[in-house]
């Protein structure tokens, strides 16, 4: 299971921003592909995690620390860490 996402350009959004902490095993943020931690927040629904992701919720700071993703970025970088690439909702 790669934990980079396979475009280049989000891989290289991940590196710089998501990665800090969504790869980093004991804070709070929901680690890449942990499906126990990211299936309760994906039952939300991808637009209430966008919201969460763009305007910040609980440690999240508000844009993911990423000033260079777009809405679309986002939305591809959440799929990814969620484990849910091919998911369209």
């Amino acid at each position: 299971m790669a934990l980079t996402p396979a475009d280049a350009r989000l891989a290289g959004l991940y590196e710089t921003s998501c990665k800090a902490c969504h790869a980093m095993p004991g804070n709070l943020a929901p680690q890449v592909r942990d499906h126990a931690a990211w299936d309760p927040r994906w039952k939300q629904g991808e637009t209430v995690l966008l919201d969460h992701t763009i305007q910040g919720f609980n440690a999240m700071p508000a844009g993911g620390q990423c000033a260079s993703c777009t809405p679309e970025d986002f939305k591809a970088l959440i799929r990814f860490m969620a484990g849910r690439e091919d998911s369209a909702n």
